[in-house]
């Protein structure tokens, strides 16, 4: 398998910067945006393997990300994440058909153990 690439998108620097850190030093190719708006705009130039977001974002969330993803990438891998579950949100993952589901604070080699078979499994 080629290098993978994910894109991340939370509106938190931390995690943005957690996340980027953790997968690059894995060898991974990571594209990171603070917003919805930023991770449509980056995704018309910059096609990646899978998009890991969180829900609770300004403007657009990431399940309103996760549906237009869907519409015009349908097969692409979308993982969401979460501070703040809810049978809701659960569903409404589930409904979008995402991946995965992610509650924060996560355990990042479980997440990285997740994305990573996501990946695979898509055969991108």
């Amino acid at each position: 398998m080629s290098q993978p690439s994910i894109m991340v998108v939370d509106d938190e620097l931390l995690i943005r910067d957690l996340l980027y850190d953790f997968f690059t030093g894995q060898g991974w190719s990571i594209t990171v945006a603070e917003s919805g708006e930023k991770a449509l705009e980056l995704l018309r130039d910059k096609p990646v393997d899978l998009v890991l977001t969180d829900i609770k974002m300004p403007e657009m969330d990431g399940l309103q990300l996760a549906a237009e993803l869907k519409e015009s990438h349908p097969d692409l891998p979308i993982v969401v994440m979460t501070g703040y579950p809810s049978v809701d949100s659960a569903v409404t993952a589930l409904r979008t058909r995402v991946e995965d589901y992610v509650i924060k604070p996560f355990n990042i080699n479980q997440l990285y153990k997740l994305v990573e078979a996501t990946v695979r499994r898509s055969g991108t």
